[in-house]
Parts: C-alpha cells; sequence; structure tokens
C-alpha cells in the first residue's frame, strides 16, 4: 500500500469503472495497481509524506536559516503548510520561463493562512494583522479563496507565526499542496436572509476532520471544495473539484446538489452535476467518497492531466457517480434537483439585511472592497477596531476579494460604513472597484509573467473616473500568468498575462519571448461569465494589449457595450453576440 493511503474510503471491490479504463493503465492510477511514481512530484510524496515536513521547520530549518533547506522540502513539501518561496526582486516578468527555481525565488516566502468559509474573529483577524505588521512589512492579501495570504516572511519566524495563528483557531497547514486546500462558503452562512440554508457546520465540521488527515495527504494534484447554501451562490460553484450547492430536496427538506469536476487553469472545465441529493449528515461522508475517488483513480503520470476534471471529461458522470455510490458510499445516493436560477455577478458588497442578534436586535452585514485584494496590517487592525466600536464581533472574506463585517446594529450602520470609506474601503464602491479582482503577480509569484496587484487598481480607478456612468455590474480580472488564479476566463474582461514585442515589423504589437525590449502585455478575453448561463470568455486571433493600453482599451469596449446594448442587456451576452471589431 502506498504512504498514507488509508483503507476506509478505498474501493472495496474491482470497480467496473477500474476495468474499463485498462486503456489508462498508463495514467498511474494507485487503484489499477499502479503504485510505481511516475515524476518527480510522485517521487517526493513517495519518499516523505508532505505533512512531515512540519517538525523539519520547526526543529532544524527555522533554527539554521535559509541556506541549511532541503531544495525537496524547499520546492515541494513546504506548499503542505502554506509556504511557497517568493520571487526574488527585481527579476523581469520575460525571463520567468528561462530561470531555474533556485535563480527566481528570494529568502522570504509567501505564507497563506487558511481561512475556511472566509469565517473570521476579531481575535484571529487581530492576530493576522500583527503578524503581518510585525513579520510581513505589513503586506496582506485577501485571495479569491477567502484565505488572507501574507509575505516577505522568514523561515526563522514561522514557528512562532504558527504558534500565534494556532493560538487563536488559525493554520497554515494543507493552504497549498496535493491536498484538500481551503474549503469555501458564504461568508453570511447561517445569517443571510436568503440563503437556502446554513452550511457552516457542515463545512466547519469538515474541514476540521480533513485539514491535516493524512488519508488524504497524497492526492494526484491540488483540490478545491465549495460548501454553501447562498442564494447567491458565491463560492462559484462551477470551477471546484467539489461542490455542495444549497438546494430544497424532494421531501422539501433543505440539502445539497452534487457538482463535480471544475477547475480552470490552462484547460478550463466547467463541474458537473452529478444529480444527486445529498442530506446534510451525508456531506462528509460524500465528500471522503468522492475525494477517494479522485484519491485512487485520478491521473498520477502526467501534471498537467492531474486534476479530477480530466477523470470526470474520460468517465463522465454516471460513470463516476456509479463508482462513487457503489465502492466508497454506504448507500446510494437520491435523484435530486438542480439549484435555481444561478446569478453571474455574485458578492455581498454594501448593506444588507441579516438575522437579528440576540441583545442587538435588528442587524446587517456590511461588505466592503479593498482594492483589488490589496490590504495590510495596519488596515486590517483598523477594521477589526471599527467592528468592535460597531458592536459586531466578525469580519469574514469572500471569493471576490472582499470583506463583510457582520452582525452591526442597525444605529451603527452609517457610522460605520462612513469610518470604512476613510479608510479606503468603500461599501459602495464604483462597478469598476467593485467588481475587479487580481492574483499575486510579478511582485511576489515566480510563475508571473507581468504585474497585476497595483495594475489592476489603477485600472479600476482609472475607468471609474472615465466612465462615470456605468450603471450595470461588471467583472475585470487581472492575471499574472495562464493559471486563472484571478479566474480570467470568466470574467466579462479577463486579462491574461504575457511578454509583447514593443513593435512588430509592421509597426504592430507582436507576442514576445522575454528578450530585451520587449514590454508587459494582455491577452484578452471578453464575455466569460458563471452561473446558469456559464460561458468562457471569447478569445480573437492576435488580440492582445500592452499593458500601458490596458485603460484605453478597456474604455472602447465598455463604451461600445454601453452604446450597443439591448435594454437589460448584460456585457457578457454583449459579448457573445458583438461583432469582432466591436470587441477589438
Amino acid at each position: 500500500m502506498p504512504p498514507n493511503t488509508a483503507t476506509a474510503t478505498r474501493p472495496r471491490r474491482p470497480a467496473k469503472a477500474g476495468r474499463a479504463a485498462a486503456a489508462k493503465r498508463g495514467e498511474g492510477q494507485w487503484a489499477l495497481g499502479y503504485r510505481e511514481p511516475l515524476n518527480g512530484s510522485e517521487q517526493m510524496k513517495k519518499d516523505n509524506d508532505g505533512l512531515a515536513v512540519r517538525d523539519r521547520i520547526v526543529d532544524i530549518y527555522s533554527k539554521r536559516g535559509f541556506a541549511s533547506i532541503d531544495p525537496q522540502d524547499l520546492r515541494g513539501r513546504f506548499r503542505w503548510y502554506g509556504l511557497y518561496t517568493q520571487r526574488a526582486p527585481d527579476i523581469p516578468g520575460g525571463r520567468t520561463a528561462s530561470l531555474e527555481p533556485e535563480e527566481l525565488e528570494d529568502s522570504h516566502f509567501m505564507l497563506r493562512v487558511r481561512v475556511d468559509g472566509g469565517h473570521l474573529g476579531l481575535r484571529q483577524l487581530r492576530t493576522v494583522a500583527g503578524i503581518a505588521k510585525e513579520f510581513g512589512r505589513d503586506v496582506a492579501d485577501i485571495t479569491d479563496r477567502q484565505n488572507i495570504q501574507l509575505h516577505w516572511i522568514r523561515i526563522e519566524d514561522v514557528p512562532e507565526i504558527w504558534r500565534r495563528l494556532e493560538e487563536v483557531g488559525l493554520s497554515t497547514t494543507e493552504a497549498c499542496g496535493d491536498v484538500p486546500r481551503v474549503m469555501l462558503g458564504c461568508p453570511l452562512g447561517g445569517v443571510a436572509e436568503d440563503e437556502i440554508l446554513d452550511a457552516t457546520p457542515y463545512l466547519d465540521s469538515l474541514a476540521a476532520e480533513v485539514l491535516g488527515n493524512p488519508e488524504f495527504s497524497n492526492l494526484p494534484r491540488k483540490y478545491k471544495t465549495s460548501i454553501s447554501g447562498c442564494a447567491k451562490h458565491c463560492t462559484n460553484h462551477e470551477i471546484n473539484d467539489v461542490s455542495f450547492v444549497g438546494v430544497v430536496g424532494p421531501d422539501g427538506e433543505p440539502g445539497f446538489d452534487l457538482w463535480v469536476g471544475g477547475g480552470l487553469s490552462t484547460n478550463p472545465m466547467f463541474a458537473q452535476r452529478l444529480g444527486a441529493f445529498v442530506a446534510p449528515d451525508r456531506v462528509a461522508e460524500v465528500w471522503r467518497g468522492v475525494t477517494g475517488v479522485f484519491r485512487d483513480y485520478g491521473y498520477r503520470r502526467s501534471r498537467t492531466r492531474a486534476r479530477l476534471k480530466f477523470l470526470l471529461a474520460d468517465w463522465g458522470t454516471e460513470r463516476f457517480r456509479e463508482v462513487l455510490e457503489k465502492d466508497y458510499l454506504d448507500s446510494a445516493l437520491p435523484d435530486g434537483p438542480a439549484p435555481a436560477a444561478s446569478p453571474a455577478y455574485r458578492d455581498h458588497i454594501g448593506v444588507h439585511r441579516q438575522h437579528d442578534v440576540p441583545g442587538h436586535g435588528a442587524c446587517y452585514s456590511v461588505g466592503a472592497a479593498p482594492r483589488a485584494g490589496r490590504t495590510s496590517g495596519t488596515q486590517l487592525s483598523i477594521v477589526a477596531d471599527l467592528a468592535e466600536q460597531a458592536g459586531a464581533g466578525r469580519v469574514h472574506t469572500t471569493a471576490q476579494q472582499h470583506i463583510v463585517v457582520l452582525d452591526v446594529p442597525e444605529k451603527a450602520v452609517e457610522s460605520l460604513v462612513t469610518a470604512l470609506e476613510d479608510e479606503g474601503l468603500p461599501t459602495r464602491p464604483s462597478q469598476f472597484r467593485r467588481g475587479t479582482i487580481a492574483c499575486t503577480g510579478l511582485e511576489f509569484c515566480k510563475l508571473a509573467i507581468v504585474e497585476t496587484k497595483a495594475r489592476a487598481d489603477w485600472l479600476a480607478e482609472e475607468l471609474t473616473h472615465r466612465i462615470p456612468e456605468l450603471d450595470t455590474p461588471i467583472t475585470i480580472n487581472v492575471n499574472g500568468c495562464p493559471n486563472a488564479c484571478a479566474r480570467f476566463q470568466v470574467a466579462d474582461i479577463g486579462f491574461k498575462g504575457m511578454m509583447m514585442r514593443a513593435t512588430g515589423p509592421e509597426g504592430d504589437t507582436q507576442g514576445g519571448d522575454g528578450a530585451d525590449g520587449d514590454v508587459e502585455g494582455f491577452q484578452v478575453h471578453l464575455g466569460g461569465q458563471l452561473g446558469t448561463d456559464a460561458a468562457f470568455g471569447r478569445k480573437f486571433r492576435g488580440l492582445r494589449v500592452r499593458a500601458d493600453e490596458l485603460a484605453d482599451y478597456s474604455e472602447r469596449v465598455v463604451r461600445g457595450y454601453l452604446a450597443r446594448r439591448a435594454d437589460g442587456e448584460s456585457f457578457a451576452a454583449y459579448a457573445a453576440r458583438a461583432e469582432q471589431d466591436w470587441l477589438t
């Protein structure tokens, strides 16, 4: 038996799907008997489980310093505890693909604090803020998976950071790596007046069970989960590996519709419904089953095909459900209804009535928009203070890189709104500020080709100034490389970073190779969206925009939409029917 393969959710008998998959014998599927590692990452995991690196960090590396770290730990197992070496300063994006990892990396780390469901109490928020200020040069990013990511972390400081986080119930365990990463949940779970059910207890219980569990610490690739009863579908179930989506079941009781196999990156696929209804008390069992199928049948030969979406695409939903129910669950799942119509625009910005809080009476949630997810320890400390002064006890993060203060008494709402505005966190932002997200980008990420955070902030502000009359939601997602951390394929306007030649033979811009004189630019994707009419954005051959021309291009496209749209027509619907010259 390979390391960390527990028997609890392994197939109890040879699955029909396994026999039918004989043609896939070279894919490295454990359930078919192929246990020998087929690439360096699989060998690394077999040699020593990622969870085992914690002791070496505490006992050896933090005491002896960066130079003492074993390369397999540094560029592999450290991810099991949320640690990535960050990009060394002053290395241009054109050199990303040409340098070795040791040439790209700095001796400092990005560190992801795992925030399952986005749930943060004030003590937890203050702890994260204090760590950012003391150890991370006062930089903090809210990611689109509800984590808080810190920068400039030294290996010598990691044990103390862990001690402080764990003291308040937070962790960096399995924030990265081939593991179940942070579980997305609605930040208004349990208080939203329109939610189908409160998924928070099931998410919290499952996360506590799974976190650091060796049964699931060696998956073929990263594995993303969403569990939500949100009526707005704010956790984006269409692009997670496994999602539990709130529905009213066949017997009239609320539960979950099961979706499997979503993911973006360089080969994007939407998740598919299995047509199965999951009662709340079976969430953990079904999650373990789906995850077990992925662990045992997932493709381990090639990293580019190791996500669950590829297995589902080959098997189809019927076969996947058959294997799941017969070999991984105690009993079959009943058929269930699809979720209600799913909106394309999903956030919790602004002031919204929530369930009353005992002792406070009528209460509200107050959602605010940082600048493309960028914040600081200082700002987070201030937010915690403002929330406490307003009588609120929780500040949650969202999958749109926003923050939401919960449980605000009615009498304190307007003063909190004003104070957040003064702090640069608008609760009534422009459509551009509200709808713009960005990945980490060239500033810290070794995979990035272009700068993103400051550029996305500048772009949102510039467009707000140029087109203040925009009266409908629009999403602009700025990504530093093809890996889609900022979901560029499902944005109204998605920008994927690349290098461009400053001038081509005809005076036009062309794709560059990173040589001197090349400039940062973006490939453009238009009209992508999630929701009932989910679609990936349109691409046009040769449509690339220099970084310094982003505002001019975006203004031209948005003004074209405003001039030509039909009544009530969204940007995505317009982009789907638009003539090419309207969009290029």
